[in-house]
């Protein structure tokens, strides 16, 4: 097996082997990077340094991200770009759309930047990337992972009315973390998304990180709080330090952790816990469908 130096030069603090992953390679993977380069599109594989993205790229998908590539928000764990975004790209839903099809994606994960610069935080462009992609691939479901749009809730409706077959949320970290981690969100908005889409009809998940320096009370209390509001779907994984400039990781948690936190979870209700130290929000979400 060939191991990449990627993890290692995101962060110079020493990685256990269990989060060693593939040197990305292979035809699908060239060709998978060959559209998202020619169609000027985003993913949140490339902007978020995703450990997984060999794996999935290598296997034909990608998670479109949409409204750009600079975001509003300046949250101490992600490696997205903050700033002043640009104007929103009406082309785009039609971009990802055709790209879907051209990749002959059974199943599509989109998410998107924060977009606080925007009255309907970017909903307008959410609801008609779906549509789009419903016209021009029919057959392909959708998971879309989408921000808390600052608590508008007109603006989360949109999404309601064109009911992705799934929708994620991420609470990403403990309720005494959040705003250190979460600098502009807040914990009790996030659950409110939740039971919102829930209330609406949606299938629904959320994703936590680990080792920011929660403790693992935290972690049942917060699976807790998700399974209250009727979340169907759980990711668990390990925080990796972006760069120098961003949290610390205060633990690599073990898999035999992750592996109780499945349990914990499945036990609490969840229909899927994908916990591991490489998990991320899209990985695996084709199997999520159900």
């Amino acid at each position: 097996m060939i191991e990449n130096e990627i993890l290692e030069k995101q962060n110079p603090q020493r990685k256990p082997s269990w989060l060693k992953v593939k040197l990305p390679t292979g035809k699908e993977y060239t060709n998978v990077r060959h559209i998202v380069s020619e169609h000027k599109l985003h993913t949140i594989c490339e902007s978020g340094n995703c450990p997984n993205m060999g794996e999935c790229w290598g296997a034909g998908t990608a998670t479109f991200m949409i409204l750009g590539n600079i975001c509003t928000r300046s949250c101490g764990f992600c490696a997205v770009k903050t700033g002043k975004p640009l104007p929103a790209d009406l082309e785009e839903p039609s971009r990802v759309a055709n790209s879907v099809k051209l990749m002959n994606v059974k199943h599509c994960v989109i998410t998107s930047v924060d977009r606080d610069d925007l009255k309907d935080g970017g909903s307008i462009i959410w609801a008609e990337t779906v549509t789009k992609v419903r016209e021009v691939s029919p057959k392909t479901t959708m998971e879309t992972l989408i921000p808390d749009f600052q608590g508008k809730w007109e603006n989360l409706q949109r999404i309601i009315d064109v009911a992705p077959e799934i929708v994620s949320h991420n609470l990403e970290t403990v309720r005494r973390l959040t705003k250190e981690v979460r600098i502009q969100a807040k914990y009790e908005r996030s659950l409110e998304v939740q039971k919102r889409l829930k209330e609406g009809g949606m299938k629904t998940k959320s994703g936590i990180m680990l080792g920011l320096g929660e403790t693992e009370n935290e972690v049942i209390e917060t699976m807790q709080d998700l399974a209250n509001v009727g979340c169907d779907i759980l990711t668990i994984g390990q925080y990796l330090q972006p760069s120098p400039k961003h949290l610390p990781v205060m633990e690599f948690v073990p898999p035999t952790q992750f592996s109780k936190y499945e349990t914990i979870g499945l036990g609490m209700g969840f229909r899927f816990v994908e916990s591991g130290p490489l998990v991320r929000s899209s990985y695996h979400a084709e199997k999520h469908l159900f």
